[in-house]
C-alpha cells in the first residue's frame, strides 16, 4: 500500500446542479469529496447520500464562501481531514431574476459580485496556501466554473451575472500565471445552456427549452457533461493545461 495521503477535492456549491454532479464524479474516482453548501442542507445531504450509496467518501461542510472568516474556517476544517487538498472546484454562484441594467440596484449587484467573484478569490487564496510547492505543498489543480454568459453578455436578462463570470475568466488567467511554477494548474470551464435549477432562480425555469433551438447541437447540456470536463481539467491527463478555457455550450 502507498503511504500517500488520500486526495481531497473541495467543491463549492455542491448541493445541486453542476456542483452535485461534479461531487459524485470525483467521489467515484476515489477522492474524498468536501461538499460545501451555504444554506440548503437537505440538497447537500442528498448529494452525500448518493455518493455514499455508490461507495464513495464525502463530508458536508457548511460555509458562505463569500465571507472571509467562513472561508478560513472551511479550510481549517479541511486541514483536519486525513488527506491532502489536491483539487478545488469553484462552483458556488447565484443568479438574480432577469432584469435590464436600468432596473438593477446596488444591493443586487453587490450581493451577486460578492457571491460569484469574491468567493472564488478567497477559496483560491486558501487553496494556493496549501497547494503551492513554494509553501511546502505538493501542488494541485483549481478549476473555476465560469459561464458562456461571460462571452455573450446576457443582455436584457442578467448582465450582472455575465460580468461576474467575465471576472472569473480574468482571475483564471491571472492566477494561472502567478502559480504556474508552484505546481498548481488553474483552468476554467464555461458552460452554456445547462439543465440546472439555476434558471428557476432567474425566473424562467424552462429557459433552456426556450433557447435550445439556437444551439447548433439543438439541445441543452446536462450537469454530468460539465462535470466530466471539470474532472479532466483537474486530472493528470490535463497535466500541461493551465490558464485554459473549455467551452461547453453545444457550439454556441
Amino acid at each position: 500500500m502507498s503511504n500517500e495521503k488520500q486526495n481531497i477535492a473541495l467543491i463549492t456549491g455542491a448541493g445541486r446542479g453542476i456542483g452535485a454532479a461534479t461531487a459524485q464524479l470525483f467521489a467515484s474516482q476515489g477522492f474524498l469529496v468536501v461538499i460545501n453548501y451555504k444554506s440548503d442542507h437537505l440538497a447537500a445531504e442528498a448529494t452525500a447520500t448518493q455518493i455514499l450509496a455508490q461507495g464513495g467518501e464525502c463530508v458536508l461542510m457548511q460555509a458562505d464562501v463569500a465571507q472571509e472568516q467562513q472561508v478560513e474556517r472551511l479550510f481549517a476544517q479541511i486541514d483536519q481531514l486525513d488527506g491532502r487538498l489536491s483539487v478545488l472546484v469553484n462552483n458556488a454562484g447565484i443568479l438574480k431574476p432577469q432584469s435590464r441594467l436600468i432596473d438593477m440596484n446596488a444591493d443586487r449587484i453587490n450581493e451577486l459580485l460578492s457571491t460569484n467573484v469574491t468567493s472564488y478569490f478567497l477559496c483560491c487564496r486558501e487553496a494556493v496556501k496549501r497547494m503551492s510547492t513554494q509553501l511546502g505543498g505538493q501542488g494541485g489543480a483549481i478549476v473555476n466554473v465560469s459561464s458562456g454568459a461571460a462571452r455573450t453578455g446576457s443582455a436584457n436578462e442578467y448582465i450582472d451575472y455575465a460580468a461576474s463570470k467575465g471576472a472569473i475568466d480574468t482571475l483564471t488567467k491571472g492566477l494561472s500565471l502567478e502559480v504556474a511554477n508552484e505546481g498548481i494548474r488553474v483552468n476554467c470551464v464555461r458552460p452554456g445552456l445547462i439543465y440546472t435549477q439555476m434558471h428557476a432562480d432567474g425566473g424562467e425555469e424552462h429557459r433552456v427549452d426556450r433557447l435550445k433551438t439556437a444551439i447548433p447541437m439543438q439541445r441543452g447540456g446536462q450537469p454530468e457533461e460539465v462535470a466530466q470536463a471539470i474532472f479532466w481539467l483537474a486530472s493528470d491527463k490535463a497535466s500541461f493545461s493551465t490558464g485554459s478555457f473549455l467551452d461547453l455550450a453545444g457550439g454556441l
